[in-house]
C-alpha cells in the first residue's frame, strides 16, 4: 500500500462526502472515521462504499466488512490494494 494511495483514500473522502475546507493532510491516516475522528455516520459509509466502487472498483459487500474497512483510512486503503481490479 503506497502513500499515493492513502492520500487518493483521503480525497476519496472529502469529494464523496462534499468535506468543504478540508485538505487530505488535515486528515489523520490512523483516526477512526466514525464517532471520534471524523465523526462519520451510516449516510457517510454508504457515499463512501459507492464512491469505492466507482473510483477503484471495489465493492464491501456487506456491513461485517465495512466494519473492518472503515475503520481508519489506513484500513480503507489498505482494502483497496488487496481487492482492487
Amino acid at each position: 500500500m503506497s502513500e499515493e494511495l492513502i492520500v487518493q483514500v483521503k480525497q476519496l473522502i472529502i469529494d464523496s462526502l462534499r468535506i468543504d475546507g478540508l485538505n487530505p493532510d488535515e486528515i489523520d491516516t490512523d483516526a477512526p472515521l466514525f464517532g471520534e475522528g471524523l465523526g462519520l455516520d451510516s449516510i457517510d459509509a454508504l457515499q463512501l462504499v459507492v464512491a469505492m466502487e466507482n473510483d477503484f472498483g471495489v465493492i464491501v459487500p456487506d456491513a461485517e466488512t465495512g466494519t473492518i474497512v472503515f475503520q481508519s483510512v489506513r484500513s480503507m486503503a489498505q482494502y483497496i490494494a488487496e481487492n482492487r481490479k
